[in-house]
């Protein structure tokens, strides 16, 4: 199967083309590499990558559009995953411009360029941010939307526009929304591996709001687990939503806690900037019943250990640069 694979070195499609490559799969990667956060690791996970005859790689923005359809004339596509966007919530108070041409332009581009390609399914990334605040827990793909950032906004554009290409087109829309994704290769810049560089360097963490916020986190290895599966489905609609979560939320300070007693010696401090509070959820909670009575069976990795996984391998490997 040649599968196309937009955010290649971004942490879950650097994850999911591994995986795809270990079962001879011919995978088309593309990603702008751009500076959001470390670009050593994304070059470091597109090394790994090309070790492998079967992944061909190309740096385009998918805001390019020309630059895109070049490279893929002539070329054979069974099916996209369009995992390129530019995240982070607080970020789009400072380039919230960014989050037009890589989430919206390049969204409608990679859906003409799979119109193209005569591509029948196209599984996009959304985000558990389309809910905001919600009022319910857990949260049902069902539920109305209330996004509090630029970010998630966006990617509720994406489901909606995805929703309205579909009753016109011969390609089957799946949307993915992703809740807090975590482990191995992850970001720099999310909670893990800040805490883990402060612990390293010997500097001080600052814990937003002191850690009372609670996070739905989802270990990558259930991720890519579970997309694997998404790829074998037989879709009889042309449009689909689903959580992609573990449906275990936890309290932020209690995995700092976990932490601190595998951490000897890491210095947390406690803040509470009022800003951050106006553009971020107190809690993410996903209901993932949808999605498992699809795949039917998963069994989801007990967090402890999927933590113990994660510090282990960030204390083995000398790879990071919080920017």
């Amino acid at each position: 199967m040649k599968i196309l694979i937009t955010g290649a070195c971004g942490f879950i499609g650097y994850s999911l083309a591994e995986s795809l490559l270990k079962k001879n799969n011919i995978v088309y990667g593309i990603d702008n590499i751009n500076d959001y956060y470390s670009v050593s690791i994304k070059k470091l996970r597109l090394k790994n990558l090309k070790k492998n005859k079967n992944f061909i790689f190309k740096k385009i923005d998918i805001s390019k559009r020309k630059s895109l359809f070049k490279f893929f004339k002539n070329k054979k596509v069974d099916l996209i995953f369009n995992f390129a966007a530019q995240a982070g919530v607080r970020f789009s108070l400072k380039k919230p411009d960014t989050y037009f041409f890589s989430n919206l332009i390049g969204f409608l581009n990679m859906v003409d360029l799979a119109k193209r390609l005569k591509v029948k399914k196209f599984f996009f990334a959304s985000s558990s941010s389309v809910y905001g605040d919600a009022s319910k827990y857990p949260v049902k793909e069902k539920f109305e939307l209330s996004p509090k950032n630029l970010y998630g906004l966006t990617k509720q554009l994406n489901e909606l526009s995805a929703r309205t290409l579909s009753l016109n087109s011969k390609i089957q829309f799946i949307g993915l929304r992703f809740f807090t994704v975590f482990g191995e290769w992850g970001r720099p810049d999310m909670l893990l591996f800040k805490v883990l560089d402060c612990f390293k360097n010997n500097k001080v963490f600052y814990l937003n709001d002191s850690g009372n916020h609670y996070r739905d986190f989802t270990y990558i290895k259930d991720v890519v687990n579970i997309l694997n599966k998404l790829i074998k489905i037989k879709y009889r609609n042309s449009f689909y939503l689903y959580n992609v979560c573990s449906n275990r939320p936890i309290k932020v300070i209690t995995i700092i806690n976990k932490m601190q007693k595998n951490l000897q010696g890491l210095k947390i401090k406690n803040i509470n900037p009022k800003i951050l509070k106006k553009i971020e959820v107190n809690k993410t909670h996903g209901e993932n019943k949808k999605i498992l009575s699809l795949i039917k069976k998963n069994k989801f990795t007990k967090f402890d250990i999927a933590l113990k996984n994660t510090i282990k391998w960030y204390m083995d490997n000398e790879v990071f640069k919080i920017t």
